[in-house]
């Protein structure tokens, strides 16, 4: 199938466009640009810089795509956004490159679903098949991990990681790490349990499910130190792989403690 690209689009030269490719009208591509097979862009979609857009994606209108981050310490270094196959990146979402102190890359995986007024910021990486509600915002390097999913208008602090099935209730301010599996909401976000119905969803057992719970439980509980409860869950559940991704994720905390539940009243 032959690309299609609407007269009104401007397309630098040097930009690299895929087989089947639709540009629509009033588009405009930077000469860095790289568009994979059968990329859409609907119309009025802007894409600059050194952007990759994997093949199958689709950009609907008045999106900004790899423009320059909002970073008071970029200075115009040569960074990246890359992103993956098969999304879809609703309007006016915007999604920025990386900087030199962040690695020089923004990476969003495959499948993923970025709705209404998404903002994905520098440095950022995203896993696959993560979805975005309306508006929720990241900070600059933040990383999100697989079918993760963020509700509308939340926020989510720069340097936070996000786990792999977590879900963050709509417009929670999440300032610190969410295990996988999690489940945050708040205003200023806090761990409320286990995603169980995305985890049911996705087809997960009702034995790992209980599994996970248990752990779960007793990661959290009021006994001893976050470091002895680590410690004691990783040794009674070594044998089941979704709670060591909790144990693996806690132990490689960098900036930020985990979301914890609320203190129970003294």
């Amino acid at each position: 199938m032959k690309m299609q690209i609407h007269p009104t689009a401007i397309v630098e030269n040097g930009a690299v466009i895929g087989d089947g490719v639709r540009i629509g009208p009033y588009c405009v591509l930077g000469g860095e640009v790289r568009l994979g097979d059968n990329v859409v862009l609907h119309s009025h979609v802007a894409v600059a810089g050194r952007t990759t857009i994997g093949a199958g994606t689709q950009i609907y209108p008045f999106a900004s795509i790899g423009h320059a981050p909002q970073d008071l310490k970029y200075h115009g270094e040569r960074s990246e956004l890359i992103i993956g196959k098969n999304n879809v990146i609703r309007e006016h979402v915007t999604m920025n490159p990386g900087t030199e102190g962040g690695g020089m890359k923004t990476a969003i995986g495959d499948n993923g679903l970025f709705m209404v007024g998404v903002h994905i910021a520098h440095d950022c990486v995203i896993g696959d098949h993560v979805i975005m509600a309306n508006n929720a915002t990241l900070g600059g390097h933040v990383a999100v991990g697989d079918h993760a999913v963020i509700g509308g208008l939340s926020g989510v602090h720069q340097f936070v990681r996000i786990g792999a099935h977590a879900v963050i209730g709509g417009t929670s301010g999440v300032e610190n790490d969410v295990i996988p599996y999690g489940r945050v909401k708040g205003e200023r976000a806090f761990l409320a349990g286990l995603n169980l119905i995305g985890l049911e969803r996705r087809g997960f057992t009702k034995d790992q499910i209980k599994t996970l719970q248990r752990a779960f439980n007793q990661l959290f509980s009021d006994e001893g130190t976050m470091d002895q409860r680590m410690e004691s869950v990783a040794q009674e559940f070594s044998n089941h792989p979704l709670v060591m991704d909790m144990i693996q994720f806690a132990r490689e905390k960098t900036r930020f403690p985990l979301c914890q539940p609320p203190r129970k009243a003294a």
